[in-house]
């Protein structure tokens, strides 16, 4: 019994190994339910909430941040979206929203099942509010970090407020704007399986769907969640290290500090070579 665990009601589950088989099953990875497919499903509707986050949250957050104007209403409306119950959300809104949505395209090579976009809207409108506060919150404190020398000196270079954002500011904010970018997009992948509770949408969320009425199928239930979970797991932890590796590339080396020590000869008046130590960038 030690490899088995006893569920609620009093059944057993099958031991974690049959997850490793299930996962090492291509038949559970190709086709039109398999893992590829679905993960293609979760990829796409995170990558379009946290765009459309990023196009609201990061103007909204660089402006907030400038102007010092509606910081005490970005700090409420983030500290507020970030209590939204997501799954009764969704349930919400596929309620009250999807019936009033008359559209009945597909969406090629994601979702091809005629109906399907009045129940992804709803879905993506939960996950860009949820993306929304880390990218938001972050560019205001980023650039409210900004060293105010820095901003008075393109200033009296005569540069207009739009320039100082754009040239000044947010280079300086951009350690901390990847930082809520990457918070944002982990946020995202994990609760991107409750769009498997809408119709027709799927994603890896659809396996933990689908498992919980079969939990002791060794091809549907337990073995088929975990495997998911798992899937999902490595989905955010891929994504991390991508947006460290471009973070890496976008911020400066003056702003995050990564300079290479080199050494220089310096000539003196009497021919002599006097060492010195340059930070190269």
């Amino acid at each position: 019994m030690s490899a088995l665990a006893l569920l609620a009601d009093g059944s057993t589950r099958p031991p974690l190994s049959q997850v490793v088989v299930w996962l090492n099953d291509p038949q559970n990875w190709t086709g039109p339910n398999g893992l590829l497919f679905y993960l293609r499903q979760h990829v796409v509707y995170t990558v379009v909430a946290v765009v459309i986050a990023l196009v609201i949250a990061l103007p909204v957050g660089l402006i907030v941040g400038h102007t010092g104007r509606g910081a005490f209403l970005v700090g409420g409306l983030a500290n507020g979206l970030r209590a939204v119950p997501s799954l009764g959300l969704v349930v919400l809104l596929v309620v009250w929203l999807s019936p009033k949505i008359h559209l009945l395209q597909t969406v090629p090579g994601v979702v091809d099942h005629h109906g399907a976009l009045p129940y992804l809207i709803p879905v993506e409108i939960v996950l860009v509010l949820l993306a929304i506060p880390p990218i938001l919150t972050n560019t205001y404190a980023g650039v409210q970090n900004v060293d105010p020398a820095a901003r008075d000196a393109a200033k009296g270079m005569g540069m207009t407020g739009a320039q100082v954002i754009r040239k000044v500011e947010l280079p300086c904010a951009l350690p901390l704007i990847m930082s809520g970018l990457r918070s944002s997009v982990l946020q995202v992948i994990a609760t991107a399986t409750i769009a498997a509770f809408a119709p027709f949408l799927g994603g890896l969320g659809q396996f933990i769907v689908n498992g919980v009425q079969t939990i002791n199928d060794p091809h549907t239930g337990y073995p088929a969640m975990v495997g998911a979970g798992l899937v999902v797991a490595a989905l955010a932890l891929v994504a991390e290290v991508s947006l460290i590796i471009v973070q890496r590339y976008v911020v400066s080396r003056g702003v995050s500090g990564r300079y290479r020590k080199t050494k220089a000869g310096v000539h003196a008046p009497d021919g002599s070579v006097v060492g010195m130590e340059l930070a190269g960038v």
